[in-house]
């Protein structure tokens, strides 16, 4: 059961499925009706505020009633009124069910609720209690309609920015690994991704289209001296003798 059919099934209130398309329509014309024309009545009458809006709401809805409204087929009103006993903060939250671990620690939200260990809430253990989430912030954990105390350890907790840039030594450590950084050359690597073909070619061939382009991009340079067939380079032996030795 979702939390709207359990609040309404708590206040004795049977639900009407629309299940037919015709009816569906019915009622989402009449919104998007409402929506768009509402705002539109809001343009031209050149409200920007909350305050003038909710004074200009009235006239807004005699107009719309006055156009658009049909007379129900029987007029009798069957609202009842509360009953004394419902209490619509309570019935209107959003409720969950937990169980009790055996260090009687309850998960709910990111958070971890310890009840304290005194009274009813010692035999609770491996027990399903209600989480009562209201609207105003406020959290309750009830067992059979019986608030229980507890303790809450928030799991998101964060380090603030101010902290960290408080820290002097942690500031000199940071400005030192930069400067580190920086003494280290920079090559251009090629981007390791998924490609089509295997790993290893496919990096080869990236390597080989870069450094074609490049050679593409580059203007050659003039040529000094001789040509390259006409060079002669000449090696020493592996073993020639030193001029000391001579």
């Amino acid at each position: 059961m979702t939390q709207f059919g359990r609040a309404l099934s708590e206040l004795n209130i049977e639900i009407l499925c629309a299940n037919t398309s015709q009816a569906k329509g019915r009622v989402e014309r009449a919104h998007y009706t409402l929506q768009d024309r509402l705002v539109k009545e809001l343009r031209l009458a050149d409200i920007s505020t909350i305050e003038a809006a909710n004074a200009f709401l009235p006239s807004f809805v005699a107009n719309y009633n006055g156009r658009f409204a049909k007379l129900p087929a029987r007029d009798k009103d069957l609202h009842r009124l509360l009953e004394p006993r419902q209490d619509l903060d309570e019935v209107l939250c959003w409720r969950e069910q937990r169980q009790v671990s055996h260090q009687l620690v309850v998960n709910y939200s990111r958070m971890k609720l310890t009840l304290k260990p005194e009274g009813i809430a010692v035999r609770l253990r491996g027990k399903i209690v209600d989480i009562y989430d209201f609207p105003d912030g406020r959290l309750e954990i009830r067992w059979k309609g019986r608030p229980l105390p507890y303790s809450a350890f928030d799991k998101l907790q964060r380090v603030s920015h101010a902290a960290i840039v408080e820290n002097k030594r942690l500031g000199e450590i940071l400005a030192w690994i930069k400067e580190q950084q920086d003494r280290q050359p920079r090559f251009n690597r090629v981007p390791d991704g998924p490609r089509r073909s295997s790993p290893k070619p496919g990096i080869l061939k990236n390597r080989a289209s870069q450094i074609t382009e490049s050679a593409k991009s580059c203007p050659k340079a003039p040529r000094q001296g001789r040509r390259h067939s006409d060079m002669v380079v000449s090696a020493a032996p592996a073993h020639a003798p030193s001029e000391a030795a001579e």
